[in-house]
C-alpha cells in the first residue's frame, strides 16, 4: 500500500479549516444567534446559529479562567499534533491512522481559531459576565471590528449543524426520566467538532487494523550446489 504524503495531510487539513471557517464566518457575520434555515425544507437537518465558550459539543469549562485554560490546552495540543503527524508520516504509519490523526488535528485547530481570535475580531459574541458568573448572549448581527467584543484567548466558539432527527417521551417507568420529553439528536456542533468527533470513533472502529503488527516474512534460504549427494556421502 502506498504511503500518504505529508502534503497529502496538509491538504486535508487545509480543506477541513477552510470549510470550517467560511461556514462560522458567514453565520455569524449574516445572521443573529438562532435557528437560520431548515436545509431542503426538512424538519431534521438545520442551520441552528449559536456560540459557546467551551469544549466540543457545546461543554463548557468554568469560568473565563477555566475557558482560558481549555484554550492554551488546545494550543498545546495543536502544537504535539503538528509534531506528531510529521513523526508518524516520516515513520509511515497506516495510512487509516495518520488521516484519523489529521481529522482530530484539523478540528482542534478550527476550533482554536476561534478561541484565539474571534473576541478580538468581531464586535459581538458571547460573552462573559463577573456580575453575574455566567456568559451573556447578544442581539443583532456581529460585524468584523478592530476592537472586538473580548480579548486574546476568549473568544467563543460558533457552533451551528443541528440534526433533530425524532422527538419523543420516556416511558413513565424509566428511572429519573419518565415521562420526559427528549430529542434525538440534540446537540448543535460545527465542521471542526465533527471532524474530531469522525477520526475518534473510526480510530475506535478499526484500531485493530491500525495498529496490527506487521510481522516480517519468514525468509528461506536455499543453498546450491553442484556436488552430487548420494545416500553413501556422510555429513560430518
Amino acid at each position: 500500500m502506498k504511503s500518504i504524503k505529508i502534503r497529502h495531510v496538509a491538504f486535508i487539513i487545509a480543506a477541513i479549516i477552510i470549510i470550517d471557517q467560511v461556514l462560522k464566518i458567514w453565520i455569524k457575520t449574516s445572521h443573529p444567534t438562532g435557528e437560520v434555515l431548515r436545509v431542503g425544507g426538512m424538519d431534521w437537518f438545520r442551520l441552528h446559529f449559536i456560540e459557546n465558550p467551551g469544549m466540543a459539543w457545546g461543554w463548557k469549562f468554568g469560568n473565563e479562567t477555566g475557558k482560558m485554560i481549555l484554550t492554551l490546552f488546545r494550543l498545546a495540543a495543536v502544537i504535539f499534533g503538528t509534531w506528531y503527524l510529521g513523526k508518524i508520516v516520516k515513520q509511515k504509519y497506516s495510512k487509516g491512522f495518520i488521516i484519523c490523526a489529521a481529522l482530530i488535528y484539523a478540528g482542534a485547530l478550527g476550533n482554536l481559531i476561534d478561541s484565539m481570535f474571534y473576541g478580538m475580531i468581531f464586535d459581538k459574541g458571547l460573552r462573559y459576565d463577573p456580575a453575574i458568573n455566567d456568559y451573556i448572549s447578544y442581539s443583532g448581527i456581529a460585524e468584523f471590528s478592530s476592537s472586538g467584543y473580548s480579548s486574546f484567548l476568549h473568544g467563543s466558539v460558533v457552533d451551528m449543524l443541528y440534526f433533530p432527527m425524532f422527538k419523543g417521551t420516556f416511558p413513565s417507568w424509566f428511572p429519573w426520566v419518565g415521562g420526559e420529553e427528549f430529542e434525538f439528536f440534540s446537540a448543535i456542533f460545527n465542521i471542526a467538532d465533527m471532524s474530531i468527533s469522525t477520526g475518534v470513533i473510526t480510530l475506535l472502529i478499526f484500531q485493530k487494523r491500525f495498529f496490527k503488527k506487521q510481522t516480517p516474512e519468514e525468509k528461506h534460504s536455499t543453498v546450491e550446489t553442484t556436488t552430487d549427494v548420494s545416500d553413501k556421502m556422510q555429513v560430518l
